[in-house]
Formats: structure tokens, C-alpha cells, sequence
């Protein structure tokens, strides 16, 4: 598979084009932002580190039948995945309240959510990613009500699946988001899942193991998400 120009680079990940049209190389960096890019730092290793998380989640999340972007891991940092059409909307479930939920709510953290909430948010930096609905959705032509269900179904099974491998070592999913592409005509799980994009707890301690060790300054940020994959099976040696 030959690498070819650079595509777009994020604030965390690059992608470039193959010389296959449906496939992408997605490279993962060490930078590490929060607060929409107001905050950025490198930190060493988190580009292999979550590289290795997220080809491991993907894995498990075919095994399940859940369509995915992920093809297969190249290198330390560089993962092969096919060429998806990307729908700009996040889908975010949560299992217990923390976050934009408790400032926006006035609910307490850590309070647990049964049903989980499911929300939908336009990804757009520049608008700090406002939460939408189904119906603006449709009307601005961001999805389809077809893909907004199927959407919808893939991120709770996502959760189920989830919930159950986090809970085997000891660790609370609290909400995560997840983004969705189109592939010859099919909805598919495209970018990636670290802990950049959830929020994990240690089930006894609460202590919090994911990206809010960067956002809120308590350290440890890369021995935090390879602590959360030792527990759930991955090697990162």
C-alpha cells in the first residue's frame, strides 16, 4: 500500500490518501488538545498508544458485527482504513452524568443514567460542536432520517458491546462519542475510539482514566490510557 498526500490533518490525527481510492492511511500523533484546540501539548508515546487502543476496539467491534472504517494496523502510529464519506454529526451516549451534561443540566457527576441518553452534536470547531437534533439534521441535509436511525442503533450496540469488555477490568464507560461514514452506500464507524473520545473510570475508585486528566491538569494522562488497555488485554510493548 503506498502512502500518498496528506489529506487533512487534525488536531490529533493526519490521513492521507493510498494509492487504492478506497483506502486511507490514518496516522495518530502525539499532540493532545482540549477546549476545541485552545489547549495543545505533544505527548510522548499517545500517538502509539492510542493507535493500538483503537485498532483493538475496532477488532472487537467487527467481532460483533458492528461495520467499521478499520481495516488493519501498519505501524506503531499509522492504522490502513477505508475511504469513508464522513456524516458531520457526533453521536454521543451517556452512561453516567459527567461533563457538558452536568454544566448544562445542573445534575451531580457521576450520577448514574438509566436509560443512557443519546445526543447528536454537529462537528464543527469553529461553532464548539453545538448540540442538534434530528429534525435540523435532516433539514440542513447532514443526514438522513435512514441514517440518523441506523446511526442511532449502531451506537447502542457499540455501547452494549463496550460497557461489558470495560466492566471485565474494572472500569465504569461513562459517555463516549462515536462518528459515521458512508461506504459504498453503507454506515460505518469511521474515526477512532481512545480515550480522546470517552470517559473511563476506574469502577471501584472513580478515579478518571481518560482525557480529563489532560483537560483538568491531574497528569498522568498516557499512564492512565495504557493502564485502561492492560486491564482490557492490549500490549503495548
Amino acid at each position: 500500500m503506498e502512502k500518498r498526500q496528506e489529506l487533512y490533518a487534525g488536531k490529533a490525527k493526519s490521513v492521507h490518501a493510498t494509492d487504492d481510492p478506497d483506502r486511507l492511511i490514518l496516522t495518530f500523533r502525539d499532540d493532545t488538545s482540549a477546549f476545541d484546540g485552545e489547549r495543545m501539548e505533544s505527548l510522548a508515546r499517545k500517538g502509539m498508544v492510542n493507535n493500538r487502543f483503537n485498532a483493538f476496539i475496532m477488532e472487537k467491534l467487527q467481532e460483533a458485527g458492528i461495520p467499521t472504517h478499520f481495516d488493519r494496523r501498519l505501524s506503531d502510529t499509522e492504522s490502513l482504513v477505508k475511504n469513508l464519506e464522513m456524516i458531520p454529526v457526533e453521536c454521543v451516549v451517556r452512561n453516567i452524568a459527567a461533563g457538558g451534561l452536568v454544566k448544562r443540566l445542573g445534575v451531580e457527576e457521576g450520577q448514574a443514567l438509566e436509560p443512557p441518553t443519546f445526543e447528536l452534536f454537529l462537528k464543527n470547531d469553529a461553532l464548539h460542536d453545538p448540540m442538534i437534533n434530528e429534525s435540523l439534521a435532516e433539514t440542513f441535509g447532514w443526514a438522513t432520517p435512514e441514517q440518523l436511525a441506523e446511526m442511532k442503533a449502531l451506537t447502542f450496540r457499540v455501547n452494549e458491546v463496550l460497557k461489558q469488555l470495560f466492566a471485565e477490568g474494572g472500569l465504569l464507560l461513562v459517555d463516549y462519542k462515536l462518528e459515521f461514514g458512508l461506504f459504498k452506500g453503507e454506515i460505518v464507524l469511521g474515526d477512532e475510539f481512545s480515550p480522546d473520545g470517552c470517559r473511563l473510570w476506574d469502577a471501584e475508585t472513580r478515579e478518571k482514566l481518560d482525557k480529563d486528566r489532560f483537560r483538568q491538569g491531574l497528569g498522568g494522562v498516557i499512564e492512565a490510557y495504557e493502564e485502561v488497555g492492560r486491564r482490557i488485554g492490549i500490549d503495548f510493548d
